[in-house]
């Protein structure tokens, strides 16, 4: 069996029918169990271990089979179709996906219950129902980790506002919501490594809430409207509130460049000073317009250095 250890992933169990729902599938034999158990993100078109090759066969993966599975097998004596579904069948793998909205044989049906293998047909061309299943099991399985912080959209940006309890991380949020920007979660952060794409949402129990100190628990879109909430964001930017620390040096000409490590991904960060009499609404503002302009590749302190060698040449 080929050696699949880079392709898998920490194995998670969703109910068939939730999993049909999100991917529009017709369950036509559950498997008799109300669970499937993902841990691959890989899929397999099963037509060589149809011919009787088991040795590379992609175990543990979702197999689909289109019509060029399907009109295979169908033209098989009735003994020797019996015998290459049984070899199928018998092989270790989550559930079977059949595409185009064929018609699934009976003996197919035979079979798979005797091996207990979920069956289900999408109404979707194979090469669609394939791609939409890489994206699913994407999300699904993708590294997950719960961070003590604020993400907001802010320009567009993803923001993270991490720091202390009391630096004001939720003040500020409410400020930058007021302004016309979007909160996606307050206090804890779920974020998730997709592809190497770091995004981030809230745990459904506090979704769109606020703690704010002296007011208590807000709604933001009760009270702000849909336009002031999101359900997730890619973390582009994280900014780190702290105390003024007079011993430190903070960055002041954009030449300390630092990062944030977040499931193995490298997101830039700022070290934000908070003094009384500071607006960090205004600055958080600042920083997501300065990280857009740097992606399209302006530097301000390029352009200073420049115009320092321009004045003394």
């Amino acid at each position: 069996m080929i050696n699949q250890g880079s392709e898998m992933r920490e194995p998670i169990s969703v109910k068939v029918a939730d999993f049909a729902r999100m991917l529009n599938l017709d369950i036509i034999y559950d498997g008799d169990s109300e669970e499937v158990v993902f841990s691959t993100v890989n899929i397999n078109r099963p037509g060589i271990v149809l011919a009787g090759y088991a040795e590379y066969f992609g175990h543990h993966r979702v197999q689909v089979m289109g019509n060029a599975e399907i009109m295979y097998i169908l033209a098989q004596e009735p003994k020797v179709r019996r015998e290459k579904l049984e070899f199928f069948f018998s092989q270790t793998f989550p559930c079977l996906i059949i595409g185009r909205g064929m018609s699934v044989p009976e003996d197919f049906l035979e079979i798979a219950r005797l091996y207990h293998k979920p069956v289900l047909v999408s109404q979707q061309i194979t090469t669609n129902l394939v791609n939409d299943l890489v994206m699913y099991l994407n999300d699904l399985l993708a590294p997950v980790a719960n961070i003590h912080g604020t993400l907001l959209d802010v320009y567009g940006v993803g923001i993270l506002l991490t720091g202390d309890s009391g630096m004001g991380k939720s003040e500020t949020a409410l400020e930058l919501i007021k302004r016309g920007h979007r909160l996606v979660a307050d206090d804890a952060v779920i974020v998730k490594n997709v592809r190497n794409v770091i995004t981030g949402s809230a745990p459904e129990m506090i979704k769109f809430l606020m703690e704010i100190r002296g007011i208590g628990i807000i709604n933001v879109r009760n009270m702000y409207g849909v336009g002031a909430v999101s359900n997730h964001k890619e973390i582009e930017l994280v900014i780190h509130l702290e105390r003024w620390d007079t011993s430190k040096q903070y960055d002041r000409i954009g030449d300390m460049e630092e990062y944030e490590e977040i499931l193995d991904a490298s997101i830039p960060k700022i070290d934000m000073p908070v003094i009384p009499g500071r607006n960090l609404a205004i600055i958080v503002e600042a920083a997501a317009r300065n990280h857009r302009v740097k992606q399209k590749g302006y530097s301000a302190r390029d352009e200073l250095e420049n115009r320092r060698r321009n004045l003394f040449t």
